[in-house]
């Protein structure tokens, strides 16, 4: 499928949301039909709280087998595992905390350590998760900064250029803040995966993104293009408003 047939604009927020919380559900289903288990990569930020708190309400978190189910995170900021700006803590309080996922399917950074240990430490963990040079996710849901980030995959940064690691550490100048995060690399292998956005302030970087010079020093989120699997975009009307002739 190519990428431009994959872009769906809901009419509200809410919608986005329930649509991605179908397509999240659909995907496990087809995981655990085929393999035995579904493996997530889970995003930060703001547009998937609303998504989070929906999969763990009725009866949303009955559709989902979660004993099947494994949790990872795309990125991570170098902050205690408690801490409110923690990718991971964010999840729990909204979603893993009110489910029944056992502990040992759930998988955060363990930021506790220093930047460049926690990555590869990390690395490691998915590599002996998988058992894989390079491991394919079912799904790795994805944001979209204004600046074109997407994961901890920043505008300047050497983890653009990365081409053997899995898993790197990054300092992201503006945030005074180390990150770790998932490589294109890896983040290709996916068999789906979905960007969500929301909000008029993301609908100039998402034209762009698409319809721009392949430019991924500038717009790394160009760089993500997987190797086997699908590309989604689902954007709420507001962030898609630049875009013509987009599926509904």
């Amino acid at each position: 499928m190519s990428q431009q047939n994959n872009i769906r604009i809901f009419d509200s927020p809410e919608q986005l949301t329930a649509a991605a919380a179908e397509f999240i559900i659909a995907a496990a289903a087809e995981a655990i039909d085929t393999k035995g288990r579904f493996v997530i990569s889970l995003s930060g930020g703001h547009t998937p709280e609303r998504l989070y708190a929906l999969l763990a309400s009725p009866p949303y978190h009955e559709r989902i087998n979660w004993e099947k189910t494994f949790v990872f995170w795309g990125d991570e900021r170098c902050v205690p595992a408690d801490d409110k700006d923690n990718n991971a803590h964010m999840a729990r309080r909204l979603l893993l905390d009110h489910i029944n996922i056992p502990s040992s399917n759930i998988y955060a950074v363990p930021t506790e350590l220093p930047p460049a240990v926690a990555a590869d430490k990390y690395e490691q963990a998915i590599g002996a998760f998988f058992k894989s040079d390079t491991p394919a996710f079912d799904l790795i849901l994805l944001g979209l900064g204004e600046n074109g980030h997407t994961a901890s995959l920043f505008p300047g940064t050497d983890v653009v250029f990365e081409k053997t690691r899995l898993v790197k550490e990054v300092y992201v100048a503006e945030q005074h803040m180390y990150r770790i995060t998932m490589t294109a690399k890896l983040i290709n292998k996916a068999e789906n995966i979905l960007f969500l956005l929301e909000g008029e302030g993301k609908s100039q970087i998402l034209e762009t993104v698409l319809t721009a010079e392949y430019q991924p020093d500038v717009y790394p989120a160009q760089l993500i293009k997987p190797v086997n699997g699908h590309l989604y975009w689902f954007a709420d009307k507001k962030a898609g408003m630049l875009l013509d002739g987009a599926a509904r």
